[in-house]
């Protein structure tokens, strides 16, 4: 219920480019057909992706300095959905890797409040470990409804999840 025709999506992180996929067949932007809601998806990653039919992809890195703002320039427009898989190098080190992660979604949730459209949703994935609840605190002060979703994929033992939250508030 998230992506649907005709919205356009932000994906940071893509590599390889599943949520791409999927977003390009679910928002139509890969299919030029009359009557059909024709959305846009927007991809980013650090690391090479092969071309994929709708997606516009950029090779870049979101942390590096200007990176934000250029992203904003080459897309020249707000979007309903802002998804990120951002995930760091592994350290091997579960509180350091943790720490990591909510860093590259607090990231992610503060450039979802500039390029978002009023009533947009924004999902990412992190590891649970603590950490995350300044990033809940502060989704909560901007969206109308935050919620954590373990994906059936996901082994049981695997602290993944997925924060999704819906109804972007300016």
């Amino acid at each position: 219920s998230i992506i649907k025709p005709g919205l356009a999506i932000l994906d940071l992180g893509c590599a390889p480019g599943g949520w791409s996929q999927i977003a390009a067949e679910k928002t139509n932007s890969s299919f030029l057909k009359k009557n059909k809601k024709q959305g846009l998806v927007f991809s980013i990653d650090l690391k090479y992706v092969e071309p994929i039919d709708g997606v516009k992809i950029k090779l870049l890195d979101f942390l590096d300095h200007g990176a934000p703002d250029k992203v904003k320039a080459w897309m020249g427009q707000k979007v309903d959905v802002v998804m990120s898989d951002m995930a760091p190098s592994a350290s091997g080190h579960k509180k350091t890797d943790h720490l990591r992660i909510v860093n590259l979604c607090e990231e992610a949730a503060y450039f979802a409040f500039e390029v978002l459209e009023t009533g947009g949703t924004f999902v990412t994935k992190v590891l649970a470990g603590g950490a995350e609840s300044g990033l809940q605190k502060v989704l909560k002060n901007n969206f109308s409804t935050v919620a954590n979703v373990k994906p059936f994929s996901s082994r049981n033992d695997s602290s993944e999840k997925f924060v999704v939250a819906k109804g972007f508030r300016l």
